[in-house]
């Protein structure tokens, strides 16, 4: 879950607390080129504060006028419908052929969301399933992350933790790789045990640690939501936070170096617990291949990659092949 959502629910649940009356909007499906994707959440105060978004911007006006007006609402669920004729897409600012529907209802104690942000801030992954006759919400463990369902009858979401990046080096490239990766959401952990890297790290909204790397990596006992990056061409700390992160369920191991370089590495790996499996989850030269040469470019690449993997985006060939010799 982005960190976007998490203000969004937030902002419901403080809201609600005061006693402010809002609306929840979720856009439950998209047809053409629709601006934001299904699941993308927007609250709507009665005065016309909001948080989140739904579309480019054009729609929120809308809704924001809808529920500072009282038009339309309820007491219970509704459903709204954005773009179906061409006149009132160019209105509303959709792409062309672009069309969305959205789930609208009403912000009250019972709608579960001070359970579901305590679940999130817990770390859990949440379902929500909401009754749209009714109004009534059931939330439920998830085994997995879902995609939305939405019928005549329910709305269901799955709600997953802020995805998270365990950068192992407070070195230049980790500097561009967490401005990058806190601008994607993700919540950013540096971990450098050499204090004349990490005494030097000046850029704010990331967490520090001088812990040695699989100390780290045990502590934070990784899940399918967080990514780890070694960049700290020290193969003793690099090793240390691969030998415990290759055997966790983490959607992303990389580390940064060359072919030869990650080829040595692997034949290190090789003679510790690790079976051939886990050490085939490394990714080794880190990063897509973008012709990079300075460090923001080097970081372009490796988010990149992360952002595929993270996708579920097949990445075909990340570098060329090495030329034959006679």
């Amino acid at each position: 879950m982005d960190s976007t959502d998490i203000e969004v629910l937030a902002a419901a649940v403080k809201w609600s607390a005061e006693g402010r009356r809002a609306m929840l909007a979720t856009v439950v499906h998209t047809w053409g080129s629709a601006p934001r994707p299904p699941g993308s959440m927007m609250i709507i105060r009665s005065d016309g504060h909001v948080k989140g978004s739904v579309s480019g911007g054009c729609i929120e006006d809308d809704l924001i006028r809808k529920v500072q007006a009282g038009e339309g609402v309820q007491d219970f669920p509704q459903t709204l419908v954005y773009g179906l004729a061409a006149d009132e897409a160019h209105r509303f600012g959709l792409p062309c052929g672009g069309t969305l529907k959205l789930v609208v209802e009403p912000v009250t104690p019972t709608s579960g969301l001070a359970e579901l942000l305590a679940a999130l801030r817990r770390g859990q992954l949440i379902q929500r399933r909401l009754d749209l006759h009714d109004g009534t919400v059931r939330l439920a463990p998830a085994d997995k992350a879902g995609p939305l369902q939405y019928d005549d009858h329910y709305l269901i979401t799955t709600h997953g933790p802020q995805f998270r990046l365990v950068i192992i080096g407070a070195a230049q490239v980790s500097r561009y790789v967490a401005n990058i990766a806190l601008s994607l959401n993700y919540e950013v952990f540096i971990c450098d045990p050499r204090e004349e890297y990490l005494d030097e790290w000046d850029i704010p909204g990331v967490q520090l640690s001088r812990e040695m790397p699989d100390d780290l990596i045990l502590r934070l006992e990784l899940d399918p939501h967080c990514a780890v990056l070694t960049l700290t061409h020290d193969p003793k700390l690099d090793d240390m936070a691969l030998l415990e992160a290759l055997k966790s369920p983490a959607m992303y191991v990389g580390a940064l170096g060359s072919r030869r370089n990650n080829e040595r590495r692997r034949e290190r790996l090789a003679l510790f617990d690790l079976s051939p499996a886990q050490i085939g989850k490394l990714r080794g030269p880190v990063g897509l291949y973008l012709g990079s040469r300075t460090p923001p470019e080097i970081a372009v690449s490796i988010m990149a990659e992360i952002t595929a993997v993270r996708n579920g985006v097949e990445i075909l060939q990340k570098y060329p092949q090495p030329e034959a010799t006679a």
